[in-house]
């Protein structure tokens, strides 16, 4: 009989368990917490959410073409998206026995920060903030293109040694 996805990753994790030293049963315990305390997060952000949008369509509010409208529901909506990643690279973590979150997914949860930055931008904000903001744009954005190309010459050269 073949185990749910769930129940095979809880036998792996537990197998796995068995030959980690110390410290690394510490690391998994931690960013087991983690992943609570970041779900717990996105539960409460996603129900702020929830509550936010029934009352702005319940008194006929919820107007998508005001500006304001636009930049409180859509800026929510990237609260959470940006906790779900976050958690989803903590799980990684633990699925696949990393001891350490990987930078490029930090370098993603970074960007769709910047970007939920631009999207809840004011109209009054200042050239050189903007500049400076999208300076941190492009600063990442090649931070995450160099990492990236990095493992792809990486993986195209161990299956070239493998030939």
């Amino acid at each position: 009989m073949e185990r749910s996805g769930l129940g095979q990753r809880y036998s792996e994790f537990m197998d796995n368990w068995v030959t980690l030293g110390f410290y690394e049963r510490f690391e998994q315990v931690i960013a087991l917490l983690m992943t609570w305390l970041v779900a717990i997060i996105i539960v409460v952000a996603a129900w702020e959410l929830t509550k936010e949008i029934v009352v702005l369509v319940s008194h006929g509010l919820l107007d998508p073409l005001d500006y304001g409208a636009f930049q409180l529901i859509f800026g929510e909506i990237m609260i959470v998206l940006i906790a779900l990643e976050f958690k989803h690279s903590i799980i990684r973590v633990v699925a696949q026995r990393h001891s350490i979150i990987q930078v490029k997914t930090v370098l993603l949860i970074a960007l769709l920060a910047v970007s939920r930055k631009f999207i809840i931008l004011d109209a009054e904000m200042s050239p050189a903030h903007i500049m400076a903001l999208a300076s941190v744009v492009v600063a990442l954005g090649l931070a995450y293109w160099l990492i990236r190309d990095r493992e792809l010459r990486r993986a195209a050269l161990s299956v070239n040694a493998s030939q």
